[in-house]
C-alpha cells in the first residue's frame, strides 16, 4: 500500500517537515510565510497576486434568513454571515439580479431562489460592502434562472424589436447601478448575462443578434460607474474543445468591449483542471483579457439536509465527500486560475456557500411552507409561469422541480449554520496548512454496464487522509454479481486490505436503443447535417468503420487533440430520456478523457466511455434526464485524447425511458423474519449456513436502491429454498463455547439456548462499522429476565441497562469516544455478568469517514449484519447555475 500525495497535495511528510522547521509541529498557529497546523491540508496556492478574488455567491441569503436560518461563528455563537465570510478570508460576493422574479400577477410571490430582484439584490451589496468586502453584479437578463440552453427574454421585453432590446437593456442595466451606487455598494465587477455560453442571451441567440446586447450592457457600466469597475462575461463548459477560443474569437470580431472572462467550473462535470487552465490562458494571452472562475463548488458529505433531493447524490471520484476534500477541490480551483500566465488569473467565486437547510429531513411540510413564502428553496411552484409562459403544458404537469435546497451538502457550512473548516480554504490557501494523518474517506466506486453485461468489481480502491495523502488497497468484496437479475441501481460492500469498510454502487442499465431516436441523423449518414464540432481530429460523416450504415464519425491526430460534436434536439415532449451512443478505437492516453453528454434546463448527464481495440463496441449510456416545458435537449461527445488515440462515433440516441416499476419486496421481508425466528440450535451446520448465504443475498437486494424485481424473484426462491432444505440436528447439542473477557477479566461462556428451548439471545446493530462517538441502535431479543447490560469489548464496559418485555428491548447507546479503532463486540449480559449474546462492530476514529455516503445495516437474520447502502443513484446536475 503505497502512500501517494492526493490531487493537487503534497505529501504529509514534507509539509510536517516544514513545521519541525518552523518549530510549529503540534500548535494551532504559524508565521505567515510558513503551512500552519490544522485539521485539514491545504497545500499553498502559488502565483495569488495582489487584489486576489477570494468571492463567493450568497445570493439566497436574505430568504434563508427570512425562513429562520442563522449562521455562526467559529466558537459556536449566532453571527452575521458575511461578518463570518470576512473573518475566514473572502473579499468578494457575488449576487445575481433577475428582472422580476414574480408572478406577473401578484409581486409578493416569488419565484424562488433568494427572489433577487434589482432591490434585494442591492441589499445584499449593501451588507457585503459593510462587511469589507466588494460585489460582482451578475445580470442575468432574466426573470429566472438563465443558463446554457435557457435564456428566455424577460417579460418586459417580449416583442421588442432588436434595438428596441438592447435599448431596454442599457436601462436595465444603468438604473439597477445607479441604485447600488447611491446605496453605498462597492461593486467592484459587473457581469453581462449569466453562463451565456454559444452567445445567447436576453432571449436573442446567434452572434449577430447578442452582440448588440453585450455591448449595451457594457456602455451601461462604463457610463454609469467609470472605467475602474471591471465587465465582465460569463461561459461555461471549458470542457468542450475549442468552445472558448470560438467565444473569444466572436466577441474580438465583433468589437464587445469587456475587461474578464468568466468561467464556470464544477470539477463533477467540466474536465481537467489543466485545461481549464489551458483554455482560460488561450483566452488571457490572445485577447489581453483577465480570467476568473464566477461558479466552483464541491461535496462535503452525501447527506441530505432537508429533504429535497441533492444535486450531487452519489460518492464523487476526483476527490472524497469530505471537508478535506471540499478543501482540496477548492484549493486546486484557485490554482488553475493562478496558473494562468501574466498575471491574469483574478481569482475564484464559490456558488451558494451558505444554502442551507431551513428544516430537517423529517419536516418537509413546515419547510415547504417556508420555501413557497419566502423563496429560499430551488424554485417555487408560482415559478411555473416563468418555465411555461404560453401555458403549453397540459394542466397538472409541472415544468420543473420545485422545493428546497439541492445544495446543502456543498455548503461551506453544517447544516446547522456552523462553518465547516473548509471555509478557511482562503486563509490556509496562502501559507498552506497541514493535517495529523487521520482516515479522511473510502473510495465509493461506480460501476456502470448494460443488462446482460458481466458485472466486475475493482480490486483496489483508494484510501484518503486528511494529511493529503492517499494510498491504493485491496478489497474483498461480499456478495455475487450473478445475484442480479435486470436493470436497477445495487449496493455490493466489502473490507479494505487495511481493514476499512467499502462500497460499490453498481447500476445495471437495460437497452436505451428501445423507443423512438429524438437525435437527427443518429448515424451521420447524412455527413454533417444537424451536428456541430469544434476542436482537431474528427471527421463528421466519414465512410469508415461504422457501427452500421456506411458512414461514423471518425478521429485520428498525430499529436494530442481535443473535440467536440453535438446538437441541440427541440421540440421533446417533456419527460425522461437517456442518451446513449456506439464507439470504438484504441491507443487512448491514461489521463484521456472520453464521454457523451445530455444537456437540458438546469440538468446535465453524463457517461464516460473506453477505447478497447478495434471494433470492440462500447455502448455508453446516461443517466435519465429530466426534460420540462423549454422541451429542448443538447447531446454532445467530448474527447480528449493523446496522440495517436483513434476510433469512431456511431448510432447516437436519445430515447424515452419507460417508468420504472418498483419491485416488490414485501415477500422477501416477510421470509426474512421467518427465517429470523428459526431456532438454529435445532438445525445442523451445513443447512444453516445454506440459510446464512441465502440471508446474506437477501440483505443485498433490500439494501439496494432500486433492485429489478428478477433480483428479488431469485433472492426470494434461494431463502425459501434454504428455508426449505432446513435440515433438523439429529440430538440437541450446546453452543460452542467462545471466551470472552468478563467484567472480572475471566473468560465468559458465549450464550447458549434456554432449558425450556426457547430461541437464543441475540444483539442485532443499527451499523457493523461506526466511528467513535457516533449513537448506535441495540435490538436485543430472546434474553431471560426483566433487565439485561449492554456494553462493548474488548475491554469490557458497560453501556446501558435494557428493561426488558418479552425477552427483547431496542436502546441507543454510544460509541465510547476513547475505544480504539478496530474490532470490538457489542455484547448483551446478565445480572451475573455471563455474556449471553454478541454482535461484531468495527469502530473507526471519531471523525473519519470510513464509507463515503454509505448507509445504514439492515440486522437481518440471527445474527447475519450485512452492510446495505442505500445512496440513490443519479448522475444528473440539478444546479441552477447563476
Amino acid at each position: 500500500m503505497r502512500s501517494r500525495p492526493r490531487p493537487g497535495a503534497v505529501t504529509a511528510t514534507v509539509l510536517t517537515a516544514v513545521l519541525a522547521v518552523a518549530g510549529l509541529a503540534g500548535t494551532a498557529a504559524a508565521a505567515p510565510d510558513g503551512p500552519v497546523a490544522a485539521g485539514i491540508t491545504v497545500p499553498r496556492v502559488d502565483g495569488m497576486r495582489d487584489g486576489w478574488i477570494n468571492g463567493v455567491d450568497v445570493s439566497t441569503v436574505l430568504s434563508l434568513e427570512e425562513s429562520g436560518v442563522t449562521f455562526k461563528d467559529d466558537e459556536g455563537r449566532e453571527a452575521d454571515l458575511f461578518a463570518v465570510l470576512a473573518d475566514h478570508g473572502v473579499n468578494w460576493v457575488r449576487v445575481r439580479v433577475w428582472n422580476e422574479p414574480f408572478l406577473s400577477t401578484d409581486a409578493t410571490k416569488g419565484y424562488g431562489a433568494g427572489n433577487v430582484d434589482a432591490a434585494r439584490a442591492t441589499e445584499i451589496g449593501r451588507r457585503a460592502t459593510a462587511a469589507g468586502m466588494r460585489v460582482l453584479v451578475n445580470f442575468h437578463y432574466a426573470d429566472f434562472w438563465a443558463h446554457p440552453g435557457q435564456q428566455p427574454s424577460p417579460r418586459a421585453w417580449r416583442g421588442l424589436a432588436l434595438p428596441d432590446r438592447e435599448q431596454a437593456l442599457y436601462d436595465y442595466t444603468a438604473q439597477t447601478l445607479r441604485t447600488m451606487r447611491d446605496a453605498g455598494v462597492d461593486v467592484g465587477m459587473v457581469q453581462v448575462g449569466n453562463e451565456t455560453t454559444n452567445g445567447q442571451v436576453a432571449g436573442e441567440s446567434g452572434w449577430d443578434r447578442t452582440a448588440g446586447l453585450f455591448q449595451a450592457g457594457s456602455r451601461a457600466v462604463r457610463d454609469t460607474l467609470g472605467p475602474d469597475v471591471k465587465v465582465a462575461v460569463h461561459f461555461t463548459n471549458p470542457d468542450r474543445a475549442g468552445q472558448y477560443a470560438a467565444v473569444a474569437r466572436e466577441l474580438d470580431r465583433r468589437g464587445v468591449d469587456y475587461d474578464v472572462f468568466l468561467s464556470s467550473y464544477y470539477a463533477f462535470w467540466h474536465g481537467s483542471l489543466a485545461n481549464l487552465t489551458a483554455v482560460l490562458d488561450q483566452v488571457a494571452t490572445t485577447y489581453d483579457k483577465e480570467v476568473a472562475v464566477a461558479e466552483t463548488s464541491w461535496a462535503y458529505t452525501l447527506e441530505d439536509g432537508d429533504g429535497y433531493p441533492n444535486s450531487v447524490r452519489t460518492a464523487p471520484t476526483q476527490y472524497a465527500a469530505s471537508v478535506q476534500g471540499q478543501a482540496l477541490a477548492v484549493r486546486d480551483v484557485m490554482q488553475a486560475v493562478a496558473d494562468v500566465s501574466g498575471g491574469r488569473g483574478l481569482g475564484t467565486f464559490y456558488w451558494e456557500p451558505a444554502w442551507l437547510p431551513v428544516g430537517p429531513p423529517d419536516q418537509v411540510e413546515a419547510s415547504w411552507d417556508l420555501w413557497q413564502q419566502h423563496g429560499s428553496g430551488w424554485a417555487t411552484t408560482y415559478s411555473q409561469e416563468f418555465y411555461d409562459p404560453d401555458g403549453r403544458l397540459p394542466e397538472g404537469e409541472w415544468a420543473d422541480d420545485f422545493g428546497g435546497s439541492g445544495w446543502d451538502n456543498q455548503a461551506l457550512f453544517a447544516f446547522d449554520g456552523t462553518p465547516l473548516e473548509s471555509l478557511r480554504v482562503y486563509e490556509y490557501a496562502r501559507t498552506g496548512s497541514v493535517a495529523p494523518r487521520q482516515l479522511d474517506a473510502v473510495q465509493r466506486p461506480r460501476v456502470t454496464v448494460v443488462d446482460g453485461e458481466a458485472v466486475t468489481l475493482p480490486a483496489e480502491v483508494e484510501v484518503g487522509y486528511t494529511d493529503g495523502t492517499s494510498e491504493t488497497q485491496q478489497v474483498t468484496w461480499q456478495g455475487d454479481g450473478a445475484w442480479i437479475g435486470g436493470p436497477g441501481s445495487y449496493v455490493f460492500t466489502g473490507v479494505t486490505s487495511g481493514g476499512h469498510p467499502a462500497a460499490v454502487d453498481v447500476v445495471v442499465l437495460s437497452d436505451a436503443t428501445s423507443g423512438t431516436n429524438l437525435v437527427r441523423n443518429p448515424g451521420f449518414e447524412a455527413g454533417a447535417a444537424s451536428w456541430t464540432g469544434t476542436g482537431t481530429g474528427y471527421t463528421i460523416g466519414r465512410a469508415e468503420d461504422p457501427y452500421e450504415g456506411t458512414r461514423s464519425t471518425h478521429f485520428y491526430s498525430a499529436n494530442p487533440f481535443a473535440f467536440t460534436i453535438g446538437q441541440t434536439v427541440t421540440d421533446v415532449p417533456p419527460g425522461e430520456y437517456r442518451l446513449s451512443a456506439k464507439v470504438q478505437g484504441g491507443n487512448a492516453g491514461a489521463t484521456d478523457t472520453m464521454r457523451i453528454e445530455a444537456q437540458s434546463g438546469i440538468s446535465t448527464v453524463t457517461a464516460d466511455f473506453r477505447l478497447d481495440g478495434y471494433l470492440a463496441w462500447q455502448t455508453p449510456q446516461t443517466a435519465p434526464i429530466s426534460v420540462g416545458a423549454d422541451r429542448q435537449v443538447t447531446v454532445s461527445a467530448q474527447l480528449n485524447l493523446s496522440g495517436g488515440a483513434w476510433g469512431t462515433i456511431d448510432d447516437v440516441q436519445l430515447v424515452a425511458v419507460e417508468p420504472a416499476v418498483e419491485a416488490d419486496t414485501a415477500p422477501l421481508a416477510a421470509l426474512v423474519a421467518e427465517a429470523d425466528g428459526v431456532r438454529r440450535d435445532a438445525f445442523t451446520a451445513d443447512s444453516l449456513a445454506a440459510l446464512d448465504a441465502a440471508l446474506a443475498r437477501a440483505a443485498f437486494v433490500l439494501g439496494s436502491p432500486t433492485p429489478h424485481q428478477a433480483t428479488v424473484d431469485g433472492a426470494v426462491a434461494a431463502l425459501r429454498g434454504a428455508l426449505d432444505g432446513l435440515v433438523a440436528a439429529p440430538t440437541p447439542a450446546p453452543t460452542p463455547t467462545t471466551p470472552v473477557p468478563s467484567p472480572t477479566g475471566t473468560a465468559a461462556p458465549a450464550p447458549t439456548a434456554g432449558p425450556d428451548g426457547a430461541a437464543s439471545p441475540r444483539v442485532t446493530l443499527s451499523a457493523a462499522t461506526a466511528r467513535a462517538g457516533d449513537r448506535l441502535t441495540v435490538t436485543v431479543a430472546g434474553v431471560p429476565g426483566a433487565q439485561a447490560e449492554v456494553g462493548i469489548a474488548s475491554t469490557y464496559r458497560r453501556l446501558a441497562v435494557a428493561d426488558l418485555v418479552d425477552g427483547g428491548a431496542t436502546l441507543t447507546v454510544t460509541v465510547p469516544t476513547d475505544l480504539p479503532t478496530g474490532l470490538h463486540h457489542v455484547q448483551v449480559r446478565d445480572a451475573r455478568g455471563d455474556v449471553l449474546a454478541q454482535a461484531p462492530l468495527t469502530v473507526t476514529a471519531a471523525g473519519a469517514l470510513a464509507v463515503t455516503g454509505a448507509g445504514v445495516l439492515l440486522p437481518l437474520g440471527a445474527g447475519v449484519v450485512l452492510l446495505a447502502a442505500g445512496a440513490a443513484f443519479v448522475a444528473v446536475r440539478r444546479r441552477a447555475s447563476a
